[in-house]
């Protein structure tokens, strides 16, 4: 039998180590692991899978819900003023001098201005509101947007100026968003409201919606229940006649003839009981 032509080729290839001309096939690699397949409660959700499971961002931790940390007051007589500092204030200007660095209570710190207060210092007629606005925090001065306009012509109408009476409010720092004082921020700011009214001395406080009602003279009823009836409240032994009225801006929010005469019959009233305290205070002098 004849050798196949490639059989000498084949024999020396052996003789050269090489065992054979095809080369052996190499070893399959591993199959890489196909990312894990929807769970079958998933497919019933109707959930689909994430098209890339490794690059999805981590699920970020839930908020806390523990409650926030309590507010604390300092304890320097700058930031929390003594009782014993504001009595001792002889005049306004004492009073404000001593008081304007408070942070005794959380409206401190995120406050523009300090806003005490303005007018005349021996006002017979003074007004109270609730706390500053934006415009107030802005200005340091009490009713001075939309609402100190209106009522600068509420005192207007019964033959006031605005520097003949005395305007402060319950808070001195401007509350967030405007809202409502909280009962413990007005009790912080009390005792300095107390003792502008001491050194004031007015014949008849006008309080200007339901906060000053509340917190100065300790009326809880709603402001349209209680305005234009009488109220006192004793002041370092001294009984002063308070008139509860509307306050300036829910004027401008109902603006209606009806909202407008009781005001107007309000402050009429507080400036006839004036007048009458006036004319009896110079009888007295007389005598």
């Amino acid at each position: 039998m004849t050798d196949h032509p490639l059989q000498a080729w084949r024999d020396t290839l052996e003789d050269l180590g090489v065992m054979g001309l095809v080369r052996e096939p190499m070893a399959a690699p591993e199959p890489i692991p196909a990312p894990p397949g929807p769970r079958p409660a998933d497919l019933r959700l109707g959930l689909r899978p994430a098209s890339n499971p490794v690059a999805q961002r981590p699920v970020p931790p839930r908020p806390s819900s523990a409650p926030p940390t309590a507010y604390v007051r300092p304890t320097d007589p700058i930031g929390c003023p003594p009782p014993e500092a504001v009595a001792a204030a002889a005049t306004l200007a004492d009073l404000e001098r001593a008081v304007q660095g408070c942070l005794a209570c959380p409206l401190g710190p995120g406050r523009l201005k300090f806003v005490f207060g303005e007018g005349d210092p021996e006002a017979r007629l003074m007004f109270v509101g609730e706390g500053p606005g934006r415009d107030e925090d802005l200005q340091g001065r009490p009713f001075v947007g939309k609402a100190g306009e209106l009522l600068d012509k509420m005192i207007g109408a019964i033959g006031l100026k605005r520097e003949d009476t005395y305007i402060a409010n319950v808070v001195k720092c401007r509350p967030p968003d405007n809202r409502t004082p909280a009962p413990e921020e007005a009790r912080a700011c009390l005792g300095y409201l107390h003792r502008q009214i001491e050194l004031i001395q007015p014949a008849v406080i006008v309080t200007l919606g339901a906060t000053p009602l509340r917190e100065l003279v300790g009326v809880g009823e709603g402001i349209t229940k209680v305005r234009g009836q009488w109220k006192r409240v004793r002041i370092a032994g001294r009984e002063i006649p308070v008139m509860p009225t509307f306050h300036p801006a829910y004027v401008l929010r109902q603006y209606t003839q009806d909202v407008r005469r009781a005001v107007w019959e309000d402050l009429k009233a507080a400036k006839e009981w004036v007048d009458k305290a006036a004319e009896d205070q110079g009888l007295k002098t007389e005598d």
